[in-house]
């Protein structure tokens, strides 16, 4: 028997970054249980069964509208709306970009900001007025523990050892960090409308890294890995259904354990 406040069935959900390895485990994880889920991304990939994609750019006001008025048109104003898209350094990013603060390009801190930021405040303008307006709605944004924490830049000193100039660039964590306080500002903005807004943080998801990474964040994280994409999913659950009925401008911390030390 299904739990009740965890019953999603039947709600509408928008997952920005619906294409990439997180926002594929969301999409997936909330169809299985019952929801219409649209992805939001300006990539093309399959979806679940059901499930819808709109190629929307979240920096781009108009095309956030675009497709949320065609979804509310067919599904109704969605009842969750999780902000995932994002953009950090590869890590086979140009050399400027992994080189010194001193020299970390303007136009790279630009490009960061302008997705992480700005897509996300766009979004909740755009899908967050229109739950306010239905008097519900439940706002995640995905921030990261370099948006809690500065960057370890140790666990790079693998590449640095093989002779590579490499610096975890500063643009990510800023960005992640400004998440935190726009889930703030807004929870206490519409709590009397009825939405509520959260924040996920995330530690460092497993993607196939290079074993020395691997190797040297099992050292520094107290469950020794690094986060299966598929973790996030329960507290997204829980973000999104009745269960947290009473949370709003917190931040759910899904690290193992790494923001503890």
């Amino acid at each position: 028997m299904s739990d009740p406040l965890f019953d999603l069935e039947g709600r509408v959900a928008v997952v920005t970054g619906g294409m990439g390895q997180l926002g594929q485990v969301y999409l997936a994880g909330l169809a299985e249980r019952g929801m219409q889920v649209a992805s939001f991304d300006v990539e093309d990939g399959a979806v679940p069964d059901g499930a819808r994609a709109f190629r929307v750019d979240v920096t781009d006001r108009a095309s956030i509208e675009a497709a949320l008025e065609t979804l509310a048109e067919d599904w109704g104003v969605p009842h969750v709306l999780i902000n995932n898209a994002a953009l950090d350094s590869p890590p086979d990013a140009p050399a400027e970009e992994v080189g010194p603060f001193e020299e970390y390009p303007e136009a790279s801190f630009d490009a960061v900001m302008n997705v992480n930021v700005k897509g996300t405040f766009l979004c909740c303008q755009a899908v967050g007025a229109a739950m306010a307006r239905e008097g519900r709605g439940s706002i995640v944004n995905v921030s990261s523990v370099y948006g809690l924490l500065s960057p370890v830049q140790e666990l790079y000193e693998f590449r640095r050892a093989r002779g590579e100039t490499f610096v975890k660039p500063v643009a990510y964590s800023v960005s992640k960090s400004a998440v935190l306080n726009l889930t703030r500002y807004l929870a206490t903005y519409w709590a009397a409308s009825g939405v509520r807004v959260n924040t996920l943080t995330l530690a460092g998801v497993w993607n196939g890294q290079e074993q020395e990474f691997l190797d040297a964040w099992a050292q520094r994280s107290p469950m020794g890995r690094m986060l299966d994409a598929r973790e996030a999913l329960g507290a997204v659950v829980f973000l999104a259904s009745d269960a947290s009925s009473y949370v709003t401008g917190s931040n759910v911390v899904v690290d193992g354990g790494w923001s503890a030390w």
